[in-house]
């Protein structure tokens, strides 16, 4: 309920919020609204400290750190809600926010640079380490035990070496290309990242505003700090204004209880979601020791998952403890499920690590897979995802005619795009690139997506190229890593079997 919305509840003056102050009888204001949690109180997943730390005042500026708007109001039922504030009777003193030692979050390092000296990717995580807090730091870098699948995502892009064509007109390049047959600007999307309140004020909602101003699909996750109506309006609003429609893709862990999960699927076919991306390489949480070391804010609350942070025995991991609900069940019998969950709607699978998985997708009938290790966020020593690019064309190169194929991974320069559009991929997904770009905005979305755009036509132009319908396997070659890439299911020497094989 907006303030708008309320402006028929009775105006409460500032004395009269202030008297309810108590465990047993608790109001805040949060944007203009007026509400009474004392009954709500107790069962705060926060705990009840950090609500009477702001009992008869403003709480807009802390609730607004780590909850979406439209929480609270659709949480709390409608006799609740006792007013809106009366703004003339507001004080300097009591409009100052609470805070204490306690419950201030951790700050970041230092100031970002200005955007206008940011020249490459690494500029921009360098930024954000600078201004991060620590906490959204780690979550954001942290990956599976010791980071090694993390570290050669990246690194072995080094050891596959380009191949020039020279003496060609490559005056013009074009970059364009389409993503389940929808035109895109460049073949960069933003793949799905979780709890982006934690980088910016307006998360995922800022992500796709700079997504829609460059052209480029954005794909939301289920762990989104907002809820997918308000990821879709903002949106909308610059769609409205630039005329364009470039897609919004929709990530789904497919929770333990089914029924939530088609409930959300309804939802995403209401708001004009052009795809399914379903995450089958994360059945259950990696270890990711970074984000344990650090305590989570226990305020915290996803709005789609409904899942809450907590700390325990184990540490205080968002992924893990945000993870659980995530139905370690799914099989491949679940596609006829989902089809019917969410019809008309393309799926992709989003989890591919060997071939023999590419073939089933490719036999189950999906519209694309898409190659990734959660960043390395999984499990650790599985394939670089270039690698699993390179095993799906040597074993079964059948599968690039029949669906499309997308990858993520350690991807930071023009050329590691290049180089998987060589291979078969259709697009690449980023996703903490552009977690480490949100620092900056939508203008740091639009930066960043126009570096390495520009990036990818000097390499094409430097390569001979001058559209993507001419990259080739052949201006590549892969020798440094081939003696890494599987010929088949079995290994080649090892003969042992199990009683019950996979």
């Amino acid at each position: 309920m907006s303030v708008k919305e309320a402006s028929s509840g009775r105006p409460i003056s500032v004395e009269e919020i202030s008297a309810h102050n108590s465990i047993d009888d608790l109001w805040v204001v949060v944007d203009g609204i007026v509400y009474d949690l004392s009954d709500f109180a107790p069962e705060h997943p926060g705990g009840v400290e950090v609500l009477l730390q702001h009992a008869g005042r403003d709480a807009t500026a802390a609730y607004s750190e780590v909850h979406s708007p439209s929480l609270i109001s659709a949480s709390l039922p409608a006799s609740r809600k006792m007013g809106i504030l009366d703004v003339s009777t507001v004080t300097e003193e009591w409009a100052q926010p609470q805070s204490t030692a306690a419950n201030q979050p951790a700050k970041g390092k230092g100031t970002k640079p200005p955007l206008s000296s940011i020249i490459n990717a690494h500029d921009f995580r360098l930024a954000a380490q600078q201004s991060y807090t620590p906490k959204a730091w780690a979550f954001m870098t942290s990956a599976a035990t010791d980071c090694l699948t993390m570290e050669r995502n990246s690194s072995t892009y080094n050891d596959i070496i380009l191949r020039p064509r020279v003496l060609r007109d490559v005056r013009v390049a074009d970059v364009s290309t389409t993503m389940l047959g929808h035109r895109i600007s460049t073949p960069i999307f933003i793949a799905p990242t979780s709890m982006g309140k934690l980088f910016h004020p307006e998360g995922e909602r800022e992500l796709g505003r700079g997504a829609q101003r460059v052209g480029i699909p954005q794909c939301v996750s289920t762990s989104c700090s907002f809820p997918l109506p308000e990821v879709m309006d903002a949106v909308e609003e610059k769609k409205s204004a630039d005329g364009a429609d470039v897609p919004v893709y929709f990530q789904l862990y497919v929770d333990k209880d089914r029924r939530k999960s088609e409930k959300l699927l309804r939802l995403v076919r209401e708001r004009g979601v052009k795809a399914i991306f379903v995450t089958i390489d994360a059945p259950v949480i990696g270890k990711r020791e970074a984000d344990e070391r650090l305590k989570a804010d226990e305020t915290m609350k996803l709005p789609m998952s409904g899942m809450k942070a907590k700390n325990d025995t184990k540490g205080g991991s968002l992924g893990r403890i945000m993870g659980q609900f995530i139905d370690a069940s799914l099989t491949w019998d679940d596609i006829t499920w989902l089809r019917k969950a969410a019809p008309g709607l393309p799926i992709v699978l989003k989890g591919i690590q060997t071939a023999m998985d590419a073939v089933k997708a490719m036999e189950a009938g999906v519209e694309a897979i898409y190659i990734t290790n959660h960043g390395g966020r999984s499990l650790d020593t599985a394939p670089a995802t270039i690698l699993v690019l390179l095993e799906l064309q040597k074993c079964c190169p059948q599968i690039f005619d029949k669906m499309e194929v997308y990858i993520d991974g350690g991807i930071t320069r023009g050329t590691d795009i290049f180089k998987a559009l060589c291979l078969g991929a259709k697009a690449v997904g980023i996703g903490r690139g552009f977690l480490f770009a949100l620092n900056y905005g939508k203008e740091g979305i639009e930066h960043f997506v126009n570096i390495l755009t520009d990036e990818l036509e000097t390499t094409m132009q430097q390569c001979g190229v001058t559209s993507l319908d001419q990259v080739h396997p052949g201006l590549l070659h892969t020798g440094a890593v081939d003696h890494l890439v599987p010929g088949s299911e079995e290994h080649p020497y090892a003969k042992w079997r199990p009683k019950s094989r996979l």
